[in-house]
């Protein structure tokens, strides 16, 4: 039995419907600082994880310390999921920050969630077969599972899809050691997609993955009234090539610009 989510009478499309949620959220989202820019937040920018220069620094962990953002983005997913994916019968939020929309989607939807176990060190799907190895009988995901579950992972953000390989791998692991039949792992369900090569990684690993916003081709463009428009082109042309930001000298020009707001 496929997710159940009732909405007020409309006459709009679920299409509709998703671009509209999508303006009030990345909006909400920018205007609470879960978006940052180097323009108004921060002029030197940040260094990422990868060691990479960016303008634009995006982190939702803090959505549920803002409850009518949050409501909102639980309410879309929730309805997003029951659109493109009506399959599904269960959610699996992904620790840490997928945990709380999980929570949120299960509440809205009356769909059963669970989550996976955090497992530190592990940054591969290699690294967690050889974490299992020595795991024991400790469970990697918390919450039931039942004979025939068609489930979905969720979570806050996609960028490379490397953390979702390795929570579809706790999920198939424990499908196995719970011998539960007729279960799938193979949909991902996130809040906002970088565009930075997690659907391109969702493709081949053969998952589907649903984003409420897609940040360059949606979220950005509807932010366009909202930021300022030095502010909008110099992100925007950051996302279409991250590379010629990695330059000191552009660094230090969009630091100018910056201070000079």
């Amino acid at each position: 039995m496929g997710a159940k989510f009732s909405l007020d009478e409309t006459l709009m499309t679920w299409t509709d419907d998703k671009l509209d949620a999508a303006r009030t959220i990345v909006t909400l989202m920018y205007e609470r600082r879960m978006i940052r820019t180097f323009f108004r937040d921060k002029p030197d920018g940040w260094t990422l994880i990868s060691g990479l220069y960016s303008p634009l620094y995006i982190q939702l962990r803090p959505l549920a310390s803002y409850p009518e953002v949050f409501d909102k983005v639980c309410r879309a997913m929730a309805r997003m999921i029951a659109e493109e994916a009506p399959e599904i019968t269960r959610i699996v939020g992904i620790a840490m920050a997928g945990v709380p929309v999980a929570a949120g989607i299960a509440l809205v939807a009356g769909m059963p969630a669970g989550f996976t176990r955090k497992l530190e060190g592990v940054r591969s799907v290699e690294a967690l077969r050889a974490a299992i190895a020595s795991y024991g009988e400790h469970a990697l995901i918390e919450g039931e599972l039942g004979p025939g579950d068609r489930i979905a992972l969720v979570d806050d953000l996609v960028t490379r899809f490397d953390s979702k390989l390795i929570a579809l791998e706790q999920v198939r692991h424990e499908i196995a050691r719970r011998d539960l039949i007729g279960v799938e792992c193979r949909t991902v369900a996130v809040v906002l997609d970088r565009e930075q090569g997690g659907a391109e990684s969702a493709r081949e690993a053969d998952v589907k993955l649903l984003s409420l916003i897609p940040f360059k081709t949606v979220g950005l463009p509807l932010l366009k009234g909202t930021l300022h428009p030095a502010e909008w082109d110099a992100i925007s042309r950051y996302l279409d090539d991250p590379a010629q930001f990695q330059v000191s000298e552009v660094r230090a020009d969009l630091v100018r610009l910056a201070q000079s707001q």
